[in-house]
């Protein structure tokens, strides 16, 4: 298992790795090939895949705004969950954005999502109960939840 700066060249397997785990919430705009590539490049050093064989089976793809970290998309494929990937993933996020200078991360999970809350409950990240998410949609985009 090779864990590796993740390069637009990867994005067809990374696209098709998250349609391979439910629960995944992706859209047209921001997880296009350009904004996939917009964002590797605001943040070369922060995201990663996990190959083996040259087959991408695990994705985690972070940034930074100078303050706070922030980590998205993250997934492993359903074959190979349950052997450390999505933690060793976490740890080389974790160290490239301590590198960067940041000190705090973030991360949105969907309620429904067991799995996924469990994981990160399990590493270390805690629900804030005195926050309510908001968002406003500036472009419409068309949401893909698998």
């Amino acid at each position: 298992m090779n864990i590796r700066i993740m390069h637009i060249s990867d994005y067809e397997q990374v696209y098709q790795l998250w349609l391979s785990c439910a629960g995944m919430g992706l859209n047209h705009l921001d997880d296009s090939k350009e904004g996939i590539e917009r964002f590797l490049n605001r943040n070369p050093e922060t995201c990663f895949v996990a190959e083996t064989e040259q087959t991408i089976v695990g994705v985690m793809i972070a940034g930074n705004d100078g303050r706070r970290g922030y980590i998205y998309h993250t997934a492993v494929h359903p074959d190979y969950r349950h052997q450390g990937i999505a933690t060793r993933l976490v740890d080389r996020v974790m160290e490239a954005l301590k590198a960067s200078g940041i000190n705090k991360t973030a991360l949105v999970v969907f309620a429904k999502n067991a799995e996924g809350n469990a994981f990160w409950e399990k590493n270390g990240f805690t629900v804030r109960d005195d926050l309510v998410y908001r968002n406003k949609t500036i472009n419409e985009m068309i949401r893909i939840d698998t």
